[in-house]
């Protein structure tokens, strides 16, 4: 079922957003505006309706990591997450005893990132746009007190400023190249080299705007990766700069720049795997009527990587980007912590693309960021 936001928010409460930052792609065109071009699309308004964001805030980092995950109100015992190395096809549910689906969720958790954030940007508003509703952390402007969320990351590699995605095209999905207006690398390595390298990779995170609000806050968040369990060495993602943050939709990208081959071949190399997988198993679940399983690998508590699968109940339209695309935002009982904002949300049934966990409702219920779904999928459910 096409579920409008008046539907939906008849059974919970989601944030109000009519706020955004930067002006960039689709990410930065405002529902508002959305609405105003396609006044003949099924559209809401946004505001007046919230839930609760689940960073995780700690002050003593690792030690104080773990206390939280042992203490957690949420999930006592954290019955549905599995942690990723003991994942198995068991542990998902029947009828989707798929190989496919079980490497997709693999090759997800190893493209999951734990995101840590040291500073609070003075920045963030005071008020969700147009409510009451006051925006995470908004008081603590300058503050240095840990938080942590989570990221996904995708790969891009780069040869004398041409780009390719993981599976090779040098375009979008809105027909826009990723060629770089550089020739060589950026990273700080090669900015002091007369040689610098021609050939790199960028590295871009994806996460929610009110886990990284600004370049400040950017400037002050590093990116754990193969965090898997507590024995996993420590790869550190830091020199990070925001590329475009989106609070009405509560999205925030970052990049991270290297040469590094076996780093950036290596993630190169996975987010290839995972794209193949993910194209394969959309495209055999998105025909089957009434599909509505979803999965989240993320962070609880900032420990390490945990898989919770649970459906999606709504997808709500909230705006229209284009001819073929809606604008949405979904609900699911997929479990999630303080530690999961910002997770990327899988849902099978649909043709969705990169909505990510920002919080839960009173109701019992998660909901995700605003993103876009195509139009002639959601015809099918």
């Amino acid at each position: 079922m096409i579920a409008t936001f008046e539907h939906l928010c008849l059974r919970s409460r989601l944030f109000g957003f009519q706020y955004e930052v930067n002006q960039q792609a689709f990410e930065n065109t405002s529902i508002a505006e959305t609405n105003a071009r396609h006044a003949s699309s099924q559209t809401v308004d946004l505001s007046h309706t919230y839930g609760h964001h689940e960073c995780q805030m700690s002050q003593v980092a690792e030690v104080d990591l773990h206390t939280h995950l042992n203490e957690c109100r949420k999930n006592p015992g954290h019955v549905n997450f599995i942690p990723i190395g003991k994942f198995a096809m068991e542990h998902l549910p029947e009828g989707h005893h798929d190989i496919d689906l079980y490497e997709l969720i693999k090759a997800t958790a190893d493209l999951t990132v734990r995101v840590g954030v040291n500073m609070v940007s003075y920045r963030r508003p005071q008020f969700f746009p147009n409510t009451s509703v006051r925006y995470p952390f908004n008081d603590m402007g300058g503050n240095k007190l840990t938080r942590s969320g989570t990221g996904q990351i995708s790969v891009y590699r780069y040869v004398e400023g041409c780009g390719y995605n993981a599976s090779g095209s040098k375009y979008n999905g809105l027909g826009k190249q990723f060629d770089s207006a550089h020739k060589v690398c950026t990273c700080s390595k090669c900015r002091q080299s007369d040689t610098p390298s021609k050939e790199w990779w960028e590295i871009i995170v994806y996460t929610a705007a009110h886990v990284v609000f600004d370049a400040t806050e950017g400037d002050h968040t590093s990116c754990r990766l193969f965090y898997d369990d507590a024995s996993s060495p420590k790869v550190i993602l830091d020199q990070l700069h925001v590329i475009n943050v989106n609070v009405e939709r509560d999205s925030c990208h970052m990049k991270h720049v290297t040469c590094d081959v076996t780093l950036g071949g290596k993630l190169y190399a996975m987010d290839k795997i995972c794209s193949d997988l993910w194209n394969k198993v959309r495209d055999k679940y998105v025909i089957r009527y009434g599909e509505r399983l979803t999965f989240i690998v993320s962070h609880p508590h900032g420990c390490h990587k945990q898989v919770s699968v649970g459906q999606w109940m709504d997808n709500a339209i909230v705006g229209e980007l284009n001819e073929s695309m809606y604008l949405s935002k979904l609900t699911y009982t997929t479990s999630t912590c303080p530690g999961s904002s910002g997770a990327r949300v899988y849902c099978l049934g649909f043709r969705g693309y990169s909505h990510v966990h920002n919080g839960a409702l009173d109701t019992g219920l998660n909901y995700s960021s605003v993103d876009y779904c195509t139009k002639s999928t959601m015809l099918l459910m």
